[in-house]
């Protein structure tokens, strides 16, 4: 199937990047729903609608949602008790979105417009300062629309930003081990044309 099916699955998908289907993300399980690697009820966020929409868009039938992946819960978001916060980042890396707030010892906080209720930062938190809190369902399917495209945009930038950083990691690895390979022949040939010196020293004497 072609990537424009692929985008019009992820567009009914929620954009929660929750992974509950199995897969690291909505866009991936998009592609895997296209490749006949998944089938259409594996999102639970997305419930009975999503699942339709889905069928609908390739002409399947439709399939109630396997509960083996969740069940369909109440929107929410997540809040992080700040005063038993301790500060160790590891909700931050956990978030799919950057919805979170904070630095290494230093309290961390929840953007709440920008939180999907994933619940991926639960279970990295070693202190159980996150809980999940209910929010009001919003009906109205363009400010639904709205933040699924901005839950979407965060996610392909936080992956963008990662690919980014590996590769700058590694350049400067690579730049090190150059640095570290042209003292060592540089101190090589320090060597050689000291013993060479020696050698012409201990002949003329």
């Amino acid at each position: 199937m072609s990537e424009n099916i692929v985008e019009k699955i992820n567009s009914i998908l929620p954009q929660t990047q929750c992974g509950q289907c199995n897969y690291s993300g909505c866009k991936p399980y998009a592609i895997a729903i296209t490749k006949g690697k998944a089938d259409i009820n594996q999102c639970p966020p997305g419930g009975e609608e999503g699942i339709q929409n889905i069928a609908k868009l390739l002409g399947v039938d439709f399939k109630p949602l396997n509960k083996k992946h969740g069940l369909t819960k109440p929107k929410s978001v997540a809040f992080i008790d700040e005063y038993a916060c301790i500060g160790c980042t590891l909700c931050i890396l956990a978030c799919p979105v950057d919805a979170i707030l904070g630095a290494t010892k230093k309290m961390h906080t929840i953007i709440e417009d920008e939180c999907t209720g994933c619940e991926l930062c639960l279970s990295p938190c070693p202190v159980n300062c996150i809980e999940m809190l209910p929010v009001k369902e919003d009906n109205n399917k363009i400010s639904i629309q709205n933040k699924s495209n901005l839950a979407r945009s965060r996610y392909e930038f936080r992956l963008d930003r990662i690919k980014r950083e590996r590769k700058e990691s590694n350049a400067t690895r690579k730049l090190q081990t150059s640095t570290s390979e042209k003292s060592k022949l540089i101190n090589e040939k320090r060597k050689s044309i000291s013993e060479a010196l020696a050698r012409i020293k201990k002949n003329e004497s």
